[in-house]
């Protein structure tokens, strides 16, 4: 499944490269929703490519703990969960991308790491290290390109979360952020390409596979109760996740994939 979805990725990186110009390391941005193999694609398509390629994941640079425990209290307690638009520290990000675009050939780049078990970014000795030059650098997440939506603010809450977010502070400072750093971020992109899943019906299975394998290998059976716990999660990314489904995203290669993670049909490289 990932390795049909890898060779696409690929494809898409190595015509990247052909097409920039001399001395120019083109920024790639990779979205998908939760569950569709984006990372694991990734990681398949770099190891298969001869030249060198930088991967990181927006997931690497979420805002550290308290930074986002500052948020909950300054905006909405919603942002103690990390995710949505706004926990992420994209000047983090930029400093790295400047880093690994001026790297040298013996250059040992560090890449920052988020440890999703602690809940907090990783201490700067426990980073990645990317050795040399890049003819690339990769950049996925779940959110990718997404368009703001002014109007989501005010709309009718599509579920739980939503509905606890009385006043739409969370909403409202989550589309603020797409309209501004975020739209910057987007805008030194190269290219894009978007892993487009059927529906959320979807990306809410294949969220609850991941978490089941995560137990699996434990020697576990996943808990009711956290399966209760994944359902709520992914309604903190719901709305952005069907906007970016229905097309509410920058322009760029798409790889369609059915509910088993099948390519259907690929467009725009």
């Amino acid at each position: 499944m990932t390795r049909a979805i890898a060779r696409a990725v690929g494809a898409w990186i190595d015509g990247a490269i052909a097409a920039a110009p001399a001395g120019h390391t083109p920024l790639l941005m990779l979205s998908g929703p939760q569950g569709a193999g984006k990372s694991t694609a990734l990681a398949e398509a770099i190891a298969a490519l001869v030249r060198p390629v930088a991967g990181l994941s927006l997931d690497d640079v979420y805002l550290t703990r308290a930074e986002r425990g500052l948020l909950a209290v300054q905006v909405s307690p919603l942002f103690q969960t990390r995710g949505p638009p706004g926990t992420h520290d994209l000047v983090l990000l930029a400093q790295t991308l400047a880093a690994l675009r001026s790297a040298g050939d013996d250059a040992q780049t560090p890449l920052p790491v988020f440890n999703k078990l602690a809940d907090d970014r990783a201490s700067p000795e426990a980073w990645r290290r990317f050795a040399g030059r890049p003819a690339a650098i990769v950049v996925e997440g779940w959110m990718m390109g997404a368009l703001p939506d002014a109007a989501a603010p005010d709309a009718a809450a599509l579920n739980a979360v939503e509905a606890s977010d009385i006043d739409g502070a969370w909403r409202r400072y989550q589309e603020a952020a797409l309209a501004g750093s975020y739209a910057d971020l987007w805008d030194r992109a190269d290219s894009f390409c978007h892993l487009a899943a059927p529906d959320f019906a979807c990306v809410a299975g294949w969220r609850l596979q991941q978490e089941a394998a995560l137990w699996a290998g434990r020697g576990e059976v996943m808990p009711a109760e956290r399966r209760d716990w994944v359902l709520r999660f992914i309604q903190h990314y719901e709305r952005l996740t069907r906007r970016m489904i229905a097309g509410g995203r920058r322009a760029g290669a798409v790889i369609e994939i059915d509910a088993a993670r099948n390519v259907k049909a690929v467009s725009g490289f």
